[in-house]
Parts: C-alpha cells; sequence; structure tokens
C-alpha cells in the first residue's frame, strides 16, 4: 500500500497522541477509530481497548460536525461524532435515568435514533414523525430512564446521514448478574464506506437498476449455459428463467446493492488496519457484535473458534455454539469465545453478497496476523428462491408445527416448481405465506416468525451448530400466553426494482393512511415480502417474539428479516403512545420508501 509507507513519522505523530489521549480519559470511545488526515498513514494494527465495567455514566455529550477522512486513498468528507467514525459507545446502566445532550454542528437538521432502545416517543429521533429534528446549530437533551440491558447502538434518522458516518456502539449493563461468564470484552461495529456521497448513491440507484452490481450475468454467459445444457427441456428451462429475470429488471446476481467500490470496515478499521483485540489464552472473550451497515448482510466467523451466542438484540438466549452467524442490518449478536492457543484469529466477516469483506483480529499480541479465509463464491439466486422456496433462512419452526397456534398447512413458503417457470407480470403473485401465533413476554413489544439468510442446520459434534438460524435461539426467561390479537394488520413489501422505489403496501409513508393501535393493544401484522430482495424490517418502540418452535422461550427481536417471496406474521405491542416509525433497515430501501408508522393511542 503506497500510502502505508510514505510519510510514515507524520502518520505517528497524528495517532499515537489521540491513542494516549484516549487511554488517559474516561471518554466514552473504546476502539480506536478516529478519522484520518488526507496525509495520514495508517499503522500496521489498530488496538481495540477492552471494555471497562466501571464506565457507566448517566451524562454524555455529543458534538455531531463534518470531518475529513480517508478510508480509501481519497480523502472525503465524514459526519462525525465527537470527530469519529463510528461515534463514541455510550455506556449505561439499566434502571438509571440518562441525559444525552446532541449539538448539531451541520448545516441540515439532524436526530439521533436509540435503536432497540424503548424511549418515550419525542426522544426515539425521528424528525417530522416523533419531533421536528434538531436545526443547525442547536443543542437538544434527550433523557429517558433505561428499562432494558444489553448491546444495542444508535445512528441518524435524520436525511441520508447514517451511511455518511452517523452511527455508533450503545451498551447498558444489567441491574441483575448476567447469566454467562466472561473475562474481557469488545464492541465489533461492521459497517462500509464508500466515498460517493449517500445523496449520489441513492440518485445513481435510482438512475440505472443495479448500478454498482459490477458481476452481472451477460449474454456469452447466458450462451455458454445453454450450449452446456443437456436437453432441450433444460435448455428451455434456462431460457424462461433469463426470460423471468428480465421482465423483473434484475439479475440473479444482485443480493446486494452494494459494489466493490465499497470498504467494510471493523470498528472503522480497513482489512490492512489490522483492528486487533488482545487476549490470554485461556480467557473467555465477549464480542458485542453490531452490524451498522447500510446496505450489506454479514457472515461472522473465526476461523479456529466456535462462536457460543448468548445475547441477540441485546437480550440473553440460551447459550448456542455455532461456527457461523449471518447478521442482517441492525441486528446485534452477543458471543463469547475462548482462544487457548498463543496465535493470532482472524475476526471473518464477509458480505453476504461476496462483494467484499471485514477482518480483525484476536491475538496475544499486537502486530499478529492470522489467515484470512477465502469469502466463497457469489450467490446466484433461482426463479425458485424468488417464488418463495420452502426453508426459512433462519431456520423458523415450519407451518405445519405451531406453537399453540392453528395454521393453514397450505400456507407453508410455497412449494418449488420442478423446473423454474417465468415470473409472473404482476409481481404481487409472488409470495408464501407462513402463519402462527405467536406468545407475549412480560415486556411488551412483540413479534413474529422471521426467517432470513441463514438455513437451520443439525447439530455437529459436541452440539456445535454449522450457521446460527432463528430456531436455534431460546429465551431464558419464560413467557405467558397472550390473548387473541385485537387487531389484524397486513403490510406487504413492495417496490420497483427498475426505478429503485421500495414501499409497504405500494406507498410511501407520506402518501399512506397511518396505522392505527392503542397502548397495550396486541396486534397481528403480516409481513408479506412481494419483492426479489430481503429486507431487514425494524420496529421502533417494541419488540417482536419470535415463534420458532420454543414455546414459551422463543426469544425477542427488534429487527427480523424477511426473505423473498415469503409471508411472515408477527405480534407486537405498544406502552407509550405516539407515532411509532416501522421500516426496512436497508438504508437506501428506507430512503426510498419503505417505510410506515403507527400511530399508538
Amino acid at each position: 500500500m503506497n500510502r502505508h509507507h510514505a510519510d510514515r513519522r507524520a502518520a505517528e505523530c497524528h495517532v499515537l497522541p489521540r491513542r494516549r489521549f484516549l487511554r488517559g480519559t474516561a471518554g466514552m470511545a473504546t476502539v480506536l477509530a478516529w478519522p484520518l488526515g488526507a496525509n495520514a498513514v495508517v499503522k500496521e494494527s489498530h488496538l481495540a481497548l477492552p471494555l471497562s465495567s466501571s464506565r457507566v455514566d448517566t451524562q454524555f455529550e455529543l458534538t455531531l460536525a463534518r470531518t475529513q477522512v480517508n478510508f480509501t486513498g481519497t480523502p472525503a468528507s465524514a459526519i462525525t461524532l465527537n470527530g469519529t467514525v463510528p461515534g463514541p459507545l455510550l455506556r449505561m446502566h439499566e434502571g438509571r435515568d440518562v441525559t444525552i445532550t446532541l449539538t448539531n454542528r451541520l448545516d441540515e437538521v439532524t436526530a439521533a435514533h436509540w435503536h432497540g432502545l424503548k424511549v418515550p416517543n419525542n426522544m426515539d429521533g425521528v424528525p417530522g414523525v416523533t419531533f421536528p429534528g434538531i436545526k443547525p446549530g442547536e443543542t437538544f437533551q434527550y433523557r429517558f430512564d433505561l428499562r432494558q440491558s444489553g448491546t444495542y447502538w444508535y445512528h441518524s434518522h435524520a436525511i441520508l446521514q447514517e451511511p455518511a458516518g452517523f452511527y455508533a456502539p450503545l451498551i447498558i449493563d444489567p441491574l441483575d448478574r448476567e447469566p454467562f461468564g466472561y473475562d474481557r470484552e469488545y464492541v465489533v461495529m461492521l459497517s462500509e464506506w464508500v466515498d460517493t456521497p449517500p445523496e449520489t448513491v441513492l440518485a445513481n440507484l435510482k438512475k440505472v437498476e443495479g448500478y454498482y452490481n459490477d458481476r452481472r450475468q451477460t449474454l456469452p454467459d447466458l450462451y455458454a449455459e445453454l450450449k452446456a445444457a443437456r436437453s432441450p427441456q433444460e435448455r428451455e428451462a434456462i431460457w424462461n428463467e433469463r426470460v423471468a429475470w428480465a421482465r423483473m429488471r434484475m439479475d440473479p446476481t444482485d443480493a446486494t446493492d452494494g459494489g466493490s467500490q465499497w470498504q467494510f470496515l471493523v470498528h472503522g478499521q480497513r482489512v490492512e488496519d489490522n483492528w486487533t483485540a488482545l487476549f490470554k489464552p485461556g480467557e473467555r472473550i465477549r464480542l458485542r457484535l453490531i452490524n451498522a451497515s447500510a446496505m450489506n448482510f454479514f457472515d461472522v466467523s473465526i476461523p479456529g473458534l466456535e462462536l457460543t451466542v448468548v445475547q441477540a438484540d441485546g437480550q440473553n438466549v440460551r447459550p448456542v455454539k455455532v461456527r457461523e452467524l449471518r447478521m442482517g442490518n441492525g441486528e446485534t449478536y452477543d458471543v463469547i469465545v475462548k482462544p487457548t492457543e498463543r496465535k493470532a484469529y482472524t475476526l471473518f466477516a464477509a458480505t453476504s453478497g461476496r462483494i467484499g469483506f471485514a477482518r480483525g483480529t484476536l491475538a496475544p499480541e499486537l502486530g499478529m496476523e492470522g489467515e484470512i479465509p477465502p469469502m466463497g463464491s457469489r450467490p446466484v439466486r433461482t426463479m425458485a428462491e424468488m417464488a418463495g422456496a420452502h426453508g426459512g433462512g433462519h431456520g423458523t419452526a415450519p407451518a405445519t408445527q405451531p406453537v399453540a397456534a392453528t395454521v393453514d398447512p397450505h400456507a407453508g413458503h410455497g412449494a418449488v416448481p420442478a423446473t423454474p417457470a417465468p415470473a409472473p407480470a404482476d409481481p404481487h403473485a409472488m409470495h408464501g405465506g407462513m402463519e402462527g401465533m405467536p406468545m407475549q413476554r412480560g415486556m411488551p413489544g412483540m413479534g413474529g416468525v422471521p426467517t432470513g439468510g441463514a438455513q437451520a442446520t443439525d447439530s455437529l459434534a459436541d452440539g456445535l451448530k454449522d450457521r446460527l438460524a432463528y430456531a436455534d435461539l431460546e429465551a431464558l426467561t419464560p413467557m405467558r400466553l397472550p390473548a387473541a390479537p385485537a387487531k389484524k394488520i397486513d403490510m406487504r413489501l413492495t417496490g420497483d426494482m427498475n426505478r429503485y422505489i421500495w414501499s409497504i403496501n405500494d406507498k410511501k409513508m407520506s402518501q399512506a393512511t397511518l396505522f392505527e393501535a392503542r397502548v397495550g393493544e396486541r396486534l397481528e401484522i403480516r409481513l408479506i415480502n412481494e419483492t426479489m430482495m430481503e429486507h431487514p424490517m425494524h420496529m421502533h418502540g417494541a419488540f417482536f417474539v419470535v415463534d420458532n418452535g420454543k414455546g414459551e422461550r422463543a426469544p425477542l427481536k427488534h429487527t427480523v428479516i424477511v426473505k423473498p417471496g415469503e409471508t411472515i406474521t408477527v405480534h407486537t405491542s405498544f406502552d407509550e403512545p405516539g407515532p411509532w416509525v416501522f421500516h426496512c433497515h436497508l438504508f437506501y430501501h428506507a430512503a426510498a420508501g419503505m417505510v410506515q408508522a403507527i400511530v399508538v393511542k
């Protein structure tokens, strides 16, 4: 890397004093993730500082401003919190009242949303919905009491600020002792960066379908497939599938809206920066994983180590050992690993579309590096998947085996045709169904039957799972059976890939009639994905219960993934009045219109 060797002494002057400053203060940043000047050079390794359980506060001050950064070798402008990307960690304690003061030094309205936190509606941070927003030069104080614990994060919910750098981790320590032990802990925030300003990215996506997809299938690819076909029937199936994709104005490799221009980051550090978390052999290391990416799912693994999942979206679950877990945008997972050898282990986070990866290192000393594994081949979708193929991505309970539910066995996920067929002219015809009746826990805010991304797998040796499935998640706190839902709502996830328009029930929120509910009222919501992409759907102000076959121990989540062609039923309720936003957490899908709101009275 050319800039790695240029002006090294200048780099040390830039980096080291700030490192000592962070170590010597009781600041909120836990990892060395500050923006670099145009002429700065990145050190070989960026040391992650382990979290200190004593650093819990109730008063926080944040300043939002534009800062020059250099993630790619080219100077670019970022939106930073206290000068960093990601912003500083806020560490709090359950049961306390907190005040967070945010000063806006931008030339546009801003706001912070507390992702996954149950707060009063006017503190939720959605300009134009829950409050007017924070104008340029203004200071706003967020005040709320903490009614939960776990790993969360906060980010902008204003204009196009989140992918420009406005995101950061947030931890709430519990009142009671946690049901698992560990010796050291680190925050691992996964994200991406592209020098192109977000408004230009969105304009490009609207301009040309698949603008950033630089691996599209070509006409020679089609000729090669037809030539390799072993029968006229196989040739016809290949041709019909290509015609179907053309009708949808989509390519089978459109697994993500991003491209090779994206840099993938571990807590603000690139692959070559070698973000490093230290350990002593035999220690139990807690990793608080957060997917703060704007547009990418990550498949996370540490070759040579088992990941023991102990929390999902901030909620305790019965420990489950996996080799890999898929993280949708907005999801968080807490895992514990136990490295026993004195060597470097690679924390590997490949994007689900295999357009790139982020990596960090767990090592006994700074400067060590582990082997980087191959990403694997890029995914190529089939028309059968688009039709709602059977087999939930995260492995929820089959529709024919509900928990305390009456289910139409014909709902299912849809049948897989023997040969691919052309897509229907009406994309709304492409959805299967899955209906069940989730249960309710004491904590208000409930949920449904999400699937997406990772199929359920059989246990391997010693109970180890190959990849985490929602079906593997089991809450530690039992639930009580709820009353029947007071209201049923259909939310169809709709869109036009050609024009890059995303919506709910074919309308943007500004065009839609908002849904209504009452405090404490149980809602049944059917999420019907009529599009050709996964959508990680996030609810403000409430949690879901995942009906995954675990009965009274079904887990709570605030973000669930809905696969293409899939219908999921979720149940939820609210304990705070106000308009609560519900949206896809793929940033540009939400920006293009996949947002709705429930007005709670």
